[in-house]
């Protein structure tokens, strides 16, 4: 059960962190607009929440390496690369899947089918050595406490049933483009307006 709360606990508090960290992101660098940075209608993206599982894990799991330099060179390694692959799964899956973009990476150099590149692969290294330096001792002690506290497991029950609801309603969205063909492989917020735009066109014909 305690291990439950954790994990519960961790992907909650890393899909809303992931949420506010991609929302000021487009609107200061990449977009220039605010703007719903992920899948879901919700504040809350579940690969970040995936993503600091993976962090903490790694960061905590005893790896059997004695000499402690070499520990923290093969922790760091395999959260960049499992950062990575993450991301690359991810964005796999809907791409193939349901024919959406959810970010793309084409115009960046050395990018495997748009999903992942180095430069960002660099990003996710260098925010998991952070989050191993700074944040993980902050957080074993905090999620420690959550977890002797279960009166807080409550709101993160709430915050994951909200996202099952809001993930079956932007699957049954997403499954929408196999009636619209030539809105194929667009980047899903585009794909969001457009499709908003011919259910109001569709409604009016009808009136």
């Amino acid at each position: 059960m305690k291990y439950l709360v954790i994990v519960s606990t961790l992907f909650v508090i890393g899909s809303l962190l992931g949420w506010v960290i991609e929302l000021f992101f487009r609107r200061f660098i990449s977009q220039k607009k605010w703007m719903n940075p992920g899948f879901l209608t919700g504040p809350y993206l579940p690969i970040y929440g995936f993503g600091v599982v993976v962090l903490y894990a790694v960061s905590n799991i005893p790896l059997g390496i004695t000499i402690q330099a070499w520990d923290i060179v093969v922790r760091v390694v395999i959260i960049g690369v499992g950062m990575t692959l993450i991301e690359f799964i991810a964005g796999l899956i809907f791409i193939k899947g349901f024919k959406i973009k959810l970010w793309d990476y084409s115009n960046r150099k050395g990018n495997i089918m748009g999903i992942i590149c180095p430069s960002f692969s660099l990003i996710w290294l260098a925010v998991g050595s952070l989050y191993y330096f700074l944040l993980n001792p902050i957080l074993v002690q905090g999620i420690s406490w959550i977890s002797e506290n279960l009166i807080y497991t409550y709101f993160v029950g709430a915050v994951i049933g909200a996202m099952c609801v809001d993930f079956a309603y932007s699957i049954h969205l997403a499954t929408k483009l196999k009636e619209f063909k030539e809105l194929s492989d667009l980047r899903f917020e585009d794909f969001k307006k457009e499709f908003k735009r011919r259910i109001k066109e569709l409604r009016t014909r009808e009136k």
